[in-house]
């Protein structure tokens, strides 16, 4: 009952040959193709400029350090109205 049989799946492949035709599917499975290697190597380029990212984050992060406290002590009265 949850299973499809081989007469399930040729019923599907008939209604999709007659929906899209034979010259139709092997176009959109080129564009299929095509879609996938553009979003890897979006994703390889993204890869890429985090890694410059992190590389140059301890550079700012050593460039905006807050100056050094001195070791004079720190007035600690406390005003009481």
């Amino acid at each position: 009952m949850g299973t499809f049989s081989i007469w399930h799946w040729l019923i599907v492949l008939v209604i999709v040959l007659l929906l899209f035709g034979r010259d139709r599917i092997p176009k959109l499975a080129g564009d299929l193709a095509k879609g996938i290697k553009e979003f890897k190597s979006g994703m390889k380029e993204e890869d890429t400029a985090q890694a410059k990212t992190v590389e140059e984050a301890p550079q700012t992060i050593e460039s905006t350090a807050a100056p050094a406290e001195s070791d004079e002590p720190k007035d600690q009265t406390v005003n009481r109205a």
